[in-house]
């Protein structure tokens, strides 16, 4: 994901903030949940199978979801994910069929901005990915990874409880191929997701 669509994914953010009227404050206790559409890119280097370069291709845009809980003004957790995505595969160029990936974050976020009235409460997080595949070419298994994931985003209140939300999230995954039990290669997806949605806070 170039530099570019993130730099103007987020000024667009901070400008639709701006024509907002609404203030709110994240506090102890509040519990939130998220729904949107999210993008992904993969790396370019996606590992191999046996003596050819495999390629994994970006998905297509899917639902995202996510919900939270902030244990102190400033700090909670999140669970969130999307449903699954197609990857088309080739192994030195030629067509490989396809894959489905089902990613799922553990994440605690930092929220700089935290019991202080605002329109714009922008977060960071870090934590643990889980993603299972599915839908492998005939013969081959790719297990499953967990690696780390991070985090940024940013709600835009529209009113107290309901809020505009858009988010770029980037994780470490990577996936040992196997055929009858012996391994084949490997799949590096490592995806970066952008998207936006909405957040509800309770």
């Amino acid at each position: 994901m170039s530099k570019t669509k993130l730099i103007s994914a987020v000024a667009i953010a901070a400008g639709c903030a701006f024509a907002s009227q609404a203030a709110m404050a994240y506090s102890a206790g509040d519990i939130f949940v998220r729904g949107g559409i999210g993008k992904t890119d993969t790396r370019s280097d996606n590992g191999n199978v046996g003596p050819a370069e495999l390629d994994i291709s970006s998905g297509e845009r899917g639902f995202t979801y996510g919900a939270g809980y902030l244990f102190h003004d400033k700090i909670g957790v999140e669970l969130n994910g999307s449903e699954e995505v197609e990857h088309e595969l080739s192994a030195g160029g030629a067509d490989a069929g396809s894959i489905d990936r089902m990613p799922v974050n553990l994440l605690v976020n930092y929220y700089p901005l935290g019991g202080l009235d605002s329109r714009v409460q922008p977060y960071v997080g870090a934590g643990l990915n889980y993603t299972r595949f599915s839908g492998e070419p005939e013969g081959v298994d790719a297990r499953r990874s967990y690696g780390a994931v991070g985090q940024v985003g940013i709600d835009l209140a529209v009113t107290e409880n309901f809020m505009l939300n858009g988010f770029a999230n980037y994780a470490d995954v990577d996936s040992r191929l196997s055929a009858d039990g012996e391994r084949i290669g490997t799949a590096k997806v490592d995806p970066m997701t952008i998207g936006g949605g909405v957040t509800f806070r309770f």
